[in-house]
Order: C-alpha cells, then structure tokens, then sequence
C-alpha cells in the first residue's frame, strides 16, 4: 500500500536515540578512579554539582533548565564526557540535532572508551544524512561494545538507508537479540523484510514488535498493509484500529481504514474515514496526503446512493 512508504520516515525520528537510550552519569568515585576522567580539580565538585542538577532537570522535564546545567558543567570542566553526552540528549530532545552531533562528538573525544557516545553520535550523524561518518561511528561503538544493542540497531538504520539490506537484517537481528525489550529493531526488521518482498518474515517480525509493544501504532499499521495487499480486509481493518487506537493522530491509519471500506463497498465508513484522515493531514501540514484523502473522498461520496446522501 502507497502510504506505507512514509512510516519509516516517521519512525526513524522517534528511535535514532531510542528507547534504550539513558542519561549517563557517574558517580564521583567512580569518575575520580576512571582513567578516561581527570583527577578532582578544585572545578570539579562544582562541575559534578551542575551535572547531577542537570539531571534533576530532565527528571522533571525542565529541559531548558538540564541543558543550562549541562553548560555549565562543561564550562567548569571540559573533560567531563557525561556532561557532554547529557547535554547532547537533551539537545536532542529537544530537535536541535546538530547541536546534539556536536556534543555527542566531544563526549567521544574526552573519553574515546564511551560506546553509547559513539552510538549516538552515529545516530545523530544518520538524521543528518552523513552516512559515511555514521556508519564509522557505529562500528566504533560496536568495537568497544560488541553488546550493545542500540549501536547494532543504528547501523540497521544506516545499513538500511545505503540499500544495504543483508547486512542491516543481520544488525537488526542482533539488536533483537541483545535489547529484548525494545520493539524497534524488530519493526525495522520486518520493514527491511517488506523491502525485500519477503512477507511472511516481515509479518512475523512486526508481530513481534507488537509483542513487545501492544501500543506500537507503526508495526499495527505496516501489518494491516500487508494483510490489505493480501486481500485480508478484515484482518486489515483490525490491525488499522488497533494503530489509531494507539495514536488517535494517526492520520495513516484512518487513511488505511478508508481504503479498506472503499474495497468492502462500505461507502459512508470509507467517506468518515477519509475525512477524518484529511483533517489530520492538514492539521499536520501534510498537503500532499491531504490531497490523496480527497481523492479517496471524492471517490466514496461518488459512489454512495443519491437516496442514502
């Protein structure tokens, strides 16, 4: 189905940094024995101070607040990595992501032994299209933790993108083998499958998405793709509710359900459907779905009875 083309493009803004993702931080024995930190100088307790404020911060979803004190922490010592990959999440968060490479890139360069940095700096490097690098970054990531499953799920990603598909399934599996608990590498995994026109793999392994995650709106809606393209509307239909049950602003999802109705003659559900879809999209700002779910419309409202309008 045309519209299952832009789900990957949805989902991989929400797991570049992933579910997996922690703020780091150490405690002061451990960062003072640590011989990629540097001993205590008369800066850093205050460093230490801001660090852990900062943190506080992001508890309390102050952001502005956390990445003040990231600042300063790194103002007051420079050599402080936490301080660097902190700060780089919360500029993450919230959307500056060149920023975020920026300070991913220094928290490797203060202590070159921190994976997840290396993890997320590829992660950071993949949304801003610089494949190469990110590619390095994550290997990197993987050479100083083999185990680390979110750096094998964002070389997927990269593998993914470059058209790459053998070696990206081999990463996403591993990344399901290693974060068991995180859906996303088994919902690239089944993406990655779709690609390869490998349905009844791609199936099995959004299934084990939603396993994981009941509430995965994404691996809801490719399902009821591929259960649609087999001409299993019902079944379709279902796994459609199910993602807008998960996300009522999924426009994608009644989209779908609209389709589905118009295959089953259901003409007036098809016309509520698709209606709805299009107010989300332009509620979205997405013009060029917006006129796709007028087209669906148009034909509903064509083909319903003179008598029943």
């Amino acid at each position: 189905m045309e519209s299952s083309r832009i789900v990957l493009y949805i989902e991989l803004s929400l797991l570049l940094l992933g579910s997996s993702m922690t703020l780091v931080t150490l405690p002061l024995a451990a960062q003072t024995s640590s011989p990629s930190i540097p001993t205590i100088e008369p800066t850093q307790p205050a460093a230490l101070k801001q660090l852990n404020q900062g943190l506080v911060w992001i508890e309390q979803g102050k952001l502005p607040e956390a990445i003040a004190a990231f600042r300063n922490a790194i103002q007051l010592n420079p050599q402080l990595a936490p301080a660097h990959y902190n700060l780089g999440l919360a500029l993450r968060q919230v959307g500056q992501v060149r920023e975020s490479e920026q300070a991913f890139y220094q928290a490797t360069q203060t202590d070159p032994s921190f994976a997840l940095a290396f993890a997320n700096l590829g992660a950071a490097r993949l949304e801003l299209e610089n494949l190469i690098q990110a590619r390095a970054d994550l290997l990197r990531a993987i050479e100083l933790d083999p185990n680390l499953g979110v750096a094998h799920y964002n070389l997927g990603l990269v593998l993914s993108r470059r058209g790459e598909l053998e070696p990206a399934i081999r990463e996403f599996k591993r990344a399901t083998q290693l974060s068991r608990n995180a859906p996303e590498p088994a919902y690239h995994l089944g993406l990655t499958y779709l690609q390869q026109g490998k349905i009844e793999q791609a199936r099995k392994a959004l299934q084990r998405a939603i396993q994981i995650n009941p509430q995965y709106s994404e691996a809801h809606y490719s399902l009821g793709s591929i259960w649609f393209n087999q001409g299993e509307f019902e079944a379709a239909l279902d796994a459609f509710r199910q993602a807008a049950t998960a996300n009522s602003n999924y426009a994608n999802a009644y989209y779908a359900a609209g389709l589905v109705f118009l295959r089953q003659n259901r003409f007036s559900d098809a016309e509520q459907m698709l209606q709805y879809a299009r107010d989300l999209y332009k509620a979205q700002g997405n013009w060029q779905w917006v006129t796709k779910a007028e087209q669906g419309l148009a034909a509903a409202r064509n083909s319903i009875p003179q008598e029943l309008r």
